[in-house]
């Protein structure tokens, strides 16, 4: 997934967590682990642009309505019922099926109470993380609002606590929830502790028509508008979602290197719309990828989002309108352009991070093999392909077990910890 989108077939070393050489024939070093990737694509770990960690253990439970009641009725409840150790099991049970499935980066939205027990499950998984607390001050919050000063002064203390731990393998975020959920004046000190500490701002815009019509009602402008108004938009800012957007905001994310991420199987079963990517790709914005939450998709598998994104838009825009090699760009390059770490991963190049997903391609549902590998990743293959991950050199996958986390357990006992969860709802 370099410029040129290359394809090699040969040998890849990792070095001191890097990628130290790729070619044919190299010699193993002495003592060098091997593992043996015949029949086998190795790709740049996938990146996912916009997931909730916070959410997973809800999978199941908020099904059959659109957002904003989907929100009201089932989420802000559910999130505001968490407790640390809950929290950090959601996490924990997100990160494992992450990674089974070849996810190796993610930019998360944490909720508004305990984000700490996700920092801690980023840490102890081995995931590179980038995320933070939930951010929700306005009125008409539910459960989970929170005055604005305390909620910046959280937001800061973890953010100087966390960014940049584990090596840079855990990077903060400011997470305003959406336009619906923040003052003007929480947002304005969002852009004051980005542009102080460099922290990317992740947040929701666009998504919905009932949203979208009561931004505008309530600041005159639509999303993307508003936040360019505030200064909030730029190269650290990624805006999940964008099903609806103007022609101006669409100019104005171009203009101003915003991020935008292509959530389709949330949107989808949400009944939201489909965010037009062709024309998004097509002004110069950058597009990425992410499974969004649990209870919405409802699954964080990023192949399963690969295949949406490339053939979602072939009615509207022909048969050519994505490419499989400029979709798996969405989930790798891309989407390490969206989290400010294009420069260390997202790609196979010597010198950049060892990020790296193999995935099995002999299954009878990706044979026999085409020309382009690109497409059998992007249309035959599953996450259930996936044998073995790293992340900066690091096994945490290896033959399809995950090493960091007891998957087999954190599975058995969900459904356990739900059930202590849910029984404290309030709605």
């Amino acid at each position: 997934m370099d410029a040129r989108r290359s394809v090699v077939r040969g040998d890849l070393l990792v070095e001191g967590g890097r990628i130290a050489r790729i070619g044919r024939g190299l010699r193993a070093p002495r003592g060098a682990e091997i593992i043996d990737c015949a029949g086998k694509a190795v790709i740049p770990g996938l990146v996912q642009a916009h997931v909730h960690l916070c959410q997973v253990l809800f999978r199941n439970h908020a099904d059959g309505l659109e957002l904003l009641d989907w929100l009201s009725q089932r989420i802000w409840p559910f999130e505001a019922a968490h407790d640390a150790r809950s929290l950090g099991f959601s996490a924990r049970l997100g990160i494992a099926e992450l990674l089974l499935s070849g996810t190796t980066s993610v930019l998360d939205m944490a909720t508004v109470r305990h984000t700490e027990a996700v920092l801690e499950a980023a840490r102890v998984s081995g995931i590179r993380y980038t995320g933070g607390k939930c951010l929700m001050d306005k009125a008409g919050q539910g459960p989970l609002g929170e005055p604005t000063a305390a909620a910046l002064r959280e937001t800061e203390a973890l953010g100087r606590k966390w960014h940049g731990a584990e090596a840079g393998r855990i990077r903060y975020a400011l997470c305003p929830r959406f336009v619906l959920s923040c003052s003007e004046e929480l947002l304005g000190e969002v852009r004051r502790l980005s542009a102080e500490h460099g922290w990317l701002i992740h947040t929701h815009a666009g998504e919905n028509r009932a949203e979208v019509a009561l931004v505008r009602k309530q600041t005159g402008r639509d999303n993307v508008s508003y936040f360019d108004s505030l200064g909030l938009c730029g190269p650290r800012t990624v805006l999940a979602h964008c099903v609806y957007l103007s022609p101006r905001e669409l100019r104005t994310l171009a203009r101003t290197g915003t991020s935008a991420v292509h959530c389709p199987g949330a949107n989808l079963k949400l009944a939201s719309g489909i965010a037009n990517v062709p024309a998004l790709i097509k002004a110069g914005v950058n597009v990425a990828l992410g499974a969004d939450g649990a209870p919405c998709n409802n699954t964080l598998d990023a192949f399963h989002e690969l295949r949406l994104a490339a053939t979602l838009h072939l009615p509207r825009s022909g048969p050519r309108a994505m490419p499989a090699a400029e979709v798996l760009a969405m989930a790798t390059i891309r989407g390490a352009t969206a989290l400010g770490l294009a420069s260390e991963i997202g790609s196979l190049e010597e010198g950049k991070a060892a990020d790296l997903t193999i995935v099995d391609l002999t299954a009878p549902h990706c044979q026999p093999a085409g020309p382009d590998p690109h497409a059998t990743l992007v249309y035959c293959a599953r996450a259930s392909d996936v044998t073995d991950v790293l992340v900066a050199g690091r096994p945490l996958v290896r033959a399809r077990k995950l090493l960091t986390l007891d998957a087999g357990a954190l599975a058995a006992q969900a459904a356990v910890e739900a059930r202590r969860v849910l029984k404290r709802v309030t709605t």
